[in-house]
């Protein structure tokens, strides 16, 4: 069976914990797309081309240490709005989206061009300054030493990117169903999800 979920949001809006969750449920394949650009993202800061680094792109790649770093998540920002970038990285995603099994990919255009066709999208969500909070915590909590306004600042500079940038802007698809995880802990956000997506399911797989 080929069944894709596409799970599009904003940075730290839950999106990657809540796919994962999905996937695990329903026994689906996942794909974080954020890795994906995170690898071009840390291969420019080792002073390769943007463009060279995703098109020479591999496996191994995703699985290197540094890719969660806030350097990195700032490249990788500054990456996706390159069109050859883009363009490079969207054969990996669609066979990966296609698979038998099914597969569920997040990040912030897998609704509206990577998957279109997607039997389930949604789009994750949260505010800004919640979102902030989240992030600062992971980050302390892993013995960076930020601030909380300045990572506020980095959040509102990638939305502002992610959601202008010419090439692919972040938008929940016209058929997503909209999830605001803002006054919600994991357990009930992912309970939401499963039950999109149990809805869409064919069959009695839900």
């Amino acid at each position: 069976m080929s069944f894709t979920i596409a799970i599009d949001g904003p940075a730290a809006s839950g999106k990657g914990t809540i796919s994962k969750g999905v996937a695990a449920h329903f026994g689906f394949a996942h794909l974080d797309t954020g890795l994906l650009y995170r690898a071009v993202g840390h291969r420019m800061l080792a002073g390769e081309d943007p463009v060279a680094a995703a098109q020479a792109l591999t496996a191994e790649d995703l699985d290197r240490d540094g890719l969660r770093t806030a350097d990195v998540a700032q490249a990788a920002s500054k990456v996706a709005v390159i069109g050859e970038v883009r363009a490079a990285l969207v054969d990996f995603q669609r066979a990966f989206a296609r698979r038998a099994g099914g597969a569920v990919l997040d990040g912030r255009d897998i609704g509206t061009v990577i998957c279109p066709e997607a039997e389930v999208k949604l789009f994750v969500t949260a505010s800004p300054e919640v979102r902030a909070e989240r992030r600062w915590k992971e980050l302390t909590g892993n013995g960076f030493d930020v601030r909380y306004d300045d990572v506020l600042a980095d959040v509102r500079a990638r939305d502002d990117r992610d959601s202008t940038r010419a090439e692919a802007p972040m938008r929940p698809a016209e058929d997503a169903v909209e999830l605001d995880t803002s006054e919600m802990d994991i357990e009930t956000a992912l309970a939401a999800a499963l039950a999109v997506v149990a809805d869409r399911m064919p069959g009695d797989q839900g």
